[in-house]
């Protein structure tokens, strides 16, 4: 198992493998197929591309494929805070640990050490992982905003 950045010629490999993983897992029991179509396409290889040229996009890559992925970023270009993005783990490689993996590893980053807090926009169906991972609802309170819950952890 290997744990890194992405590199430019695997943007098209994570946006397939977050096209599978949104379609078959949880999350296609919580959300209608126009969002899980607006993901696909907002995340598409060059999606993924744009989102990696401003945060730091990793990947989790088995001997054959890539497996998960996770970003870390500026929340809103702060100094002072930081934002999860994009975590996903391909759909027959979820609860085997790679979720909690990719969080930690985001949370070694260079963004998540200078932050006194981090937000995460949250699914309905990663609010639990996200919960045990120590992130709480963002004020105490169950927001949801812009098709995503907004969690946060305190540093």
């Amino acid at each position: 198992m290997e744990i890194r950045l992405i590199k430019e010629n695997e943007y098209k490999e994570v946006a397939d493998m977050i096209a599978r993983s949104i379609s078959k897992s949880a999350f296609a029991k919580f959300y209608p197929q126009c969002s899980i179509d607006y993901i696909k396409e907002s995340l598409n290889a060059e999606g993924v591309k744009r989102r990696a040229s401003w945060t730091h996009f990793y990947i989790i890559k088995d001997e054959e494929r890539i497996i998960a992925c996770g970003a870390i970023g500026p929340h809103w270009g702060s100094e002072t805070e930081s934002s999860l993005f994009s975590i996903f783990v391909d759909y027959d490689k979820q609860g085997q640990g790679y979720g909690r993996k990719i969080v930690e590893t985001l949370e070694q980053d260079e963004y998540f050490l200078r932050a006194n807090r981090i937000e995460i926009p949250a699914s309905m169906s990663a609010i639990p992982f996200y919960r045990k991972m120590g992130y709480e609802h963002k004020n105490g309170k169950l927001n949801f905003d812009d098709g995503h819950f907004s969690l946060e952890k305190f540093r």
